[in-house]
């Protein structure tokens, strides 16, 4: 079971100020939430969870640009722009830390082949194993990364990795965080209930009452999934008969 970490590369998250009145972060209850408390991280490795909309990437972005992170993902060295389309947050957020990580990665899916073609561009292949990621599939390329370009002593901020990864790939994830959770730290946005069963983790739940902390086993990833796969046919027949009914 994962210990709590000493020293952790992010322990709070402060809003500094108010949102402005006609910002759209206002609408978002887990956002908005900050306006009045910190988001304190406690542990090695944090998931933030929760359906579509409800601000997770919106929050792990903005976290990800405070600490010096390229938008789109990549090191702190990267500072490529393909789409200018993050939001404001990031410039009222204060990171409280009480160590600071020697490297450091935010690796997103949706902008993962960018990231790619700038490693090319910069021809700093050797560093993410020797081949050009354009040149794996996107599976392949992804675990590429995290296995060779992830070297510890790190703040990692994912921001949903499932997206390139069968189920397999993502135990061989949970692997490699094991192996780095000693002197790292992990911030990864989910709906993957395969991820979010890492030991001893924190589950950040963000709906539309806020975000608060969630037992894995309440979570609606992992009761829809574990009802879906012992029943399937019981779920298609409510599912396909609620569909014949509208």
């Amino acid at each position: 079971m994962m210990e709590t970490m000493n020293s952790l590369y992010v322990d709070r998250v402060h809003l500094e100020g108010q949102l402005p009145e006609d910002s759209y972060l206002t609408q978002i209850p887990a956002i908005a939430q900050l306006e009045r408390e910190d988001l304190e991280l406690k542990r090695k490795v944090t998931f933030f969870i929760g359906e579509n909309g409800t601000g997770k990437s919106t929050l792990i972005e903005a976290i990800a640009v405070a600490c010096g992170f390229n938008p789109e993902g990549g090191s702190k060295n990267f500072n490529f722009s393909t789409n200018d389309s993050h939001s404001d947050l990031y410039r009222q957020l204060t990171i409280i830390r009480s160590a600071h990580p020697k490297d450091g990665f935010f690796l997103r899916a949706e902008s993962f082949y960018n990231v790619a073609t700038s490693i090319d561009e910069l021809g700093v292949n050797k560093s993410y194993g020797g081949v050009s990621l354009h040149g794996q599939s996107h599976g392949e390329s992804f675990l590429t990364l995290v296995k060779q370009r992830f070297r510890g002593h790190g703040l990692y901020i994912l921001d949903e990795p499932e997206a390139a990864l069968s189920p397999n790939r993502l135990m061989q994830l949970l692997v490699r965080i094991h192996d780095l959770e000693k002197d790292s730290q992990f911030l990864i946005v989910t709906h993957s209930p395969i991820l979010m069963s890492y030991p001893g983790a924190d589950l950040f739940l963000l709906n539309e009452e806020g975000m608060h902390k969630t037992d894995y086993r309440e979570t609606e990833s992992y009761r829809i999934t574990k009802a879906f796969l012992d029943r399937p046919e019981s779920m298609y027949r409510y599912l396909f008969e609620e569909d014949e009914m509208e």
